[in-house]
């Protein structure tokens, strides 16, 4: 028995439905490393995004795939945009005054 997708849609099952959708290819960003200068590609799953209240306290981190240094560098707008529509985990910092 296979199971309908939803209203108005009857007879249509989930394999159907998804039948014509294509994989799409994981998003990669390119980044360096100050340390060792190595250039690579990294998966969004690599990468963290942290939103602070201030430009100053937004910045996002990796370990770099060749040296392993921790490295950190500041996101502007643009930057945020790219990493948050790429899937990259985000924390909002919340500031105690």
């Amino acid at each position: 028995m296979s199971e309908s997708v939803g209203p108005g849609m009857p007879g249509m099952t989930a394999a159907t439905a998804f039948a014509g959708m294509r994989r799409v290819p994981p998003v990669v960003f390119k980044a360096g490393c100050p340390d060792c200068r190595g250039r690579f590609e990294l998966a969004a799953s690599a990468l963290r995004l942290a939103i602070g209240a201030t430009s100053r306290t937004t910045f996002y981190s990796f370990t770099c795939p060749e040296c392993g240094a921790a490295v950190r560098k500041p996101a502007g707008e643009r930057v945020v945009e790219l990493l948050t529509g790429g899937g990259v985990r985000t924390l909002r910092l919340h500031s105690t005054v």
